[in-house]
């Protein structure tokens, strides 16, 4: 088989596309693939499909998927066209999108290679400017959001905050908790911010929602409630959550009563933070001889755990008023335990009580939000930060959007 022929199948070309020449150039470490179309095939506006007469070439090169231990570069005179309503354009070639430096198959490489690594680090690997592989990313989201099912209805949203970097600079993110993906990211955690994914829905996706779990963030409730028709039965404050605020409380009782013993030269409390705060299913055996006798003790910590142990209990309920008795009766226990950061979580939780039983009616959680959370922790750590807001932003959707990112025609 002759080279020519061996690199038209390689590279897929259809008729009337044909290689013309492959030159190995050496001294670059190169092979250079040239393609042509044929002489009498018809000139075709790229926007309107119309034949059109023909009005020059311009030479382009893109790279391909590497032969052996080359670069292959693929080269070829594309014809521009003039079409009578679209003025002077340039044809499309069928091995890669417009604009773009790099074969679709290439770019599908480079894709794969995004999911496994940074893109500092596939750049290296590549043998390619970061700036190059950054942009074959964000035309892959892009290509990805345009594909994306906009009428498709989502019954369970989860809605978070993650941050950016330090200093309170944070991003929204929306998830699909069926799906397990991300559906929006949107800068700063304002009203305005959720209030941008709302507007985004017909009528019909906003009625569908069953569920939005959230934080107690007054921002996200009131954009919930201004978008979302019947949004006070359908936003639901996660057992996630309730347990961080009641374990916060109960670490600030343990500090508040470890300085007041470290006074007295009692060391009950030192080295038992996390004792505390971790599950008791979770605990060693160790750990659960040391805690134990704690846990049973007439330690103020011990009663601050003990109503927070209370609180998390009360998740099991099924019925909405069952489940609002008990956690009245739970409130009136913490509200009396002079205990002030309990005190002050117990309020928090009277004054949110309904979005409470929402998620305890509703088995809503924003354990999935969560979990995306984390990953996008792990991105950030992975790439060793961002530079700019709207590179995280695509990161995001690149790895956790569940987004078709593959140029057409592959995969």
């Amino acid at each position: 088989m002759r080279d020519r022929d061996l690199y038209s199948r390689i590279l897929g070309l259809p008729s009337p596309w044909r290689v013309s020449e492959v030159e190995l150039a050496l001294g670059q470490g190169q092979v250079r693939v040239h393609a042509e179309l044929e002489a009498d095939a018809p000139r075709v506006c790229p926007q309107c499909a119309q034949v059109v007469p023909g009005y020059d070439t311009r030479r382009r090169q893109w790279r391909h998927l590497d032969t052996c231990q080359y670069q292959t570069i693929l080269v070829a005179e594309v014809p521009r066209v003039q079409c009578p309503e679209h003025g002077v354009v340039t044809m499309r070639v069928p091995w890669a999108e417009p604009g773009a430096g790099f074969t679709a198959l290439f770019e599908a490489l480079v894709i794969d290679w995004l999911r496994e690594a940074s893109v500092s680090a596939v750049a290296r690997q590549l043998r390619l400017s970061w700036n190059a592989i950054d942009g074959i990313m964000r035309r892959a989201v892009d290509r990805g959001l345009h594909r994306r099912n906009t009428r498709a209805v989502c019954k369970r949203l989860g809605v978070d905050e993650t941050s950016f970097r330090k200093r309170h600079d944070y991003v929204t993110v929306v998830t699909d908790q069926d799906r397990g993906c991300v559906l929006h990211v949107a800068d700063d955690r304002t009203k305005a911010s959720l209030e941008a994914y709302y507007h985004g829905l017909t009528k019909k996706q906003r009625t569908a929602i069953e569920s939005i779990a959230m934080d107690m963030w007054e921002a996200y409730i009131q954009a919930t409630v201004a978008q979302i028709p019947e949004a006070g039965r359908k936003i639901a404050f996660d057992k996630f959550h309730v347990a961080q605020y009641l374990g916060e409380a109960v670490d600030k009782v343990r500090r508040q009563e470890h300085k007041v013993l470290l006074k007295a030269h009692d060391e009950s409390l030192t080295g038992t933070k996390y004792l505390w705060l971790t599950k008791g299913g979770n605990l060693s055996a160790k750990q659960r001889r040391v805690f134990t006798p704690l846990r049973d003790s007439k330690l103020t910590t011990a009663r601050a755990w003990a109503i927070k142990e209370e609180g998390m209990s009360l998740w099991q309920y099924r019925s909405r008023t069952w489940a609002e008795k008990g956690w009245r009766r739970w409130y009136g226990w913490a509200i009396r335990s002079r205990l002030e950061p309990v005190k002050t979580v117990a309020r928090m939780i009277k004054e949110h009580l309904w979005g409470i039983l929402n998620a305890v009616v509703l088995r809503a959680t924003n354990g999935p939000a969560e979990s995306i959370n984390s990953r996008i922790k792990t991105l950030k750590i992975r790439s060793r930060g961002f530079r700019n807001k709207e590179r995280f932003k695509t990161a995001i959707y690149f790895h956790l959007g569940g987004l078709n990112l593959y140029p057409a025609g592959v995969k």
